[in-house]
């Protein structure tokens, strides 16, 4: 009796501790217990669920009046219209006229630093000057200012004129810097001049200048820093 009884204990046992180290033969193959997983995740972040990594903002804003409500965008040829003194367009020989401009950071906006390029021709502005003689014989300069100062003759100096030269070929070497979030202002004063005696092709009289209009635009190249 005791024989009869003992032995399917035994097979239990076998079976049991076959279980528990992880595995189990049935018919020649091998069954293995499936595991726990789990995954744990972490994101650039604050507590509050915002993003922690992103870009800084660059972006310079222009003012071609003066006035405080006047702060404006313009990011294509040509921009916003500068307006030039009331004899600009009845230039004669050894006038100038003039128009200025100030330019900072907008709100929110890191610092960075801007120069002014060369002129071009205005896009989408319509001129009277075949052959370019009235472009050509143009000089043009550039001073920085302080804001609000008026816009004359009396603006160029040695330390503050960073253009001066041939419209069509002159452009600033020097950056000015503008402080972040619009907290600097820097201003400039443009002058346009017809020469008493312009540069002209050859065989070319003066008179050859009368009745011309020209577009001049100008791009204040802008950097981060």
């Amino acid at each position: 009796m005791s024989g009869q009884s003992n032995a399917p204990t035994s097979r239990r046992t076998r079976i049991a501790a076959f279980a528990a180290g992880g595995a189990l033969v049935v018919g020649g193959l091998g069954y293995t217990l499936a595991s726990w997983t789990d995954t744990e995740w972490v994101f650039g972040g604050t507590a509050d669920g915002d993003p922690a990594v992103g870009t800084s903002t660059f972006e310079v804003e222009q003012n071609v009046t003066g006035l405080p409500g006047d702060w404006t965008q313009s990011e294509q040829d040509p921009g916003q219209a500068m307006t030039f003194t009331a004899d600009a367009i009845a230039l004669s020989p050894g006038d100038a006229t003039y128009a200025g401009v100030s330019l900072r950071t907008v709100t929110g906006s890191i610092a960075g630093d801007v120069e002014v390029q060369r002129a071009v021709r205005a896009a989408g502005i319509p001129v009277v000057d075949a052959g370019d003689l009235l472009w050509d014989a143009l000089q043009v300069r550039v001073a920085t200012t302080a804001v609000g100062a008026t816009c004359g003759a009396g603006s160029f100096t040695a330390g503050s004129t960073i253009v001066s030269g041939p419209l069509a070929t002159s452009d600033a070497t020097i950056a000015q810097a503008l402080a972040a979030d619009g907290a600097s202002e820097q201003a400039y004063c443009f002058e346009v001049s017809l020469p008493a005696t312009p540069a002209l092709p050859a065989g070319v009289a003066l008179d050859a200048l009368q009745g011309r209009t020209a577009a001049p635009a100008w791009e204040f190249a802008a950097e981060s820093r």
